[in-house]
């Protein structure tokens, strides 16, 4: 357990981190809107403010353990209360709240990647480093947070997608039943390694076009 690491890079991590999971919660929250469901705005979950949507063992604790065992950073936030009741097409709107979250976190990517070409405009010495390793963790936490969600197990982002897409038959059924244990499937993966597996390839690439597309170097 190495604390002064640790610390490090809580400090270039915690803003990245806080601004991936406060947007891609509230973003479901405005498209639910958008679409006719006001559950979220009733409870005060249309905020850009972190702490409402901080859950304080997957956004706190989980993380922590996890970063000073040197383990795959993975953790999680309230989810933002969706009603499929309200909305004026349910399966349709409910994919595209579904998808919302993920698509949040890309357009975060994009941001944290202009950071990085910033940082390196401003040759500002010790002050560019740290918004380097900034946008870099940014938009590594993005790209992870975004693709894990994207994966179809229910009840992440990616499963729930599926199902409100996919018409009435054996495979919608499949998912149901698959949800209650989708949880312990992710954990699963983790355990395992096969979570890299499935989206460390798919990293890697985002990340090659980002290098080649705005000459962001050191992710």
């Amino acid at each position: 357990m190495d604390v002064a690491r640790f610390l490090t890079i809580v400090s270039i991590a915690a803003i990245p981190v806080l601004f991936a999971i406060t947007l891609h919660e509230v973003a479901h929250g405005w498209v639910a809107r958008w679409f006719g469901d006001r559950t979220a705005e009733m409870q005060g979950r249309l905020s850009l403010n972190p702490l409402r949507h901080i859950d304080p063992i997957g956004t706190v604790l989980v993380p922590a353990v996890l970063l000073l065992l040197g383990g795959f950073l993975f953790g999680w936030a309230r989810p933002v209360p969706v009603d499929p009741r309200n909305l004026r097409h349910p399966r349709h709107h409910m994919a595209a709240v579904a998808a919302a979250g993920p698509a949040a976190n890309f357009v975060m990517v994009i941001g944290w990647a202009l950071v990085m070409v910033l940082a390196r405009s401003l040759n500002a010495g010790v002050l560019s480093h740290w918004l380097l390793l900034m946008g870099a963790y940014g938009i590594t936490i993005n790209l992870v947070l975004a693709l894990l969600n994207l994966l179809p197990i229910p009840p992440l982002d990616g499963g729930q997608l599926v199902r409100n897409l996919l018409p009435p038959g054996p495979a919608a059924t499949l998912l149901d039943r698959i949800q209650p244990f989708g949880f312990i499937i992710v954990l699963a993966l983790i355990a395992t390694g096969l979570l890299v597996v499935l989206i460390g390839p798919p990293i890697q690439y985002l990340q090659g076009l980002l290098q080649s597309a705005l000459g962001v170097r050191g992710l």
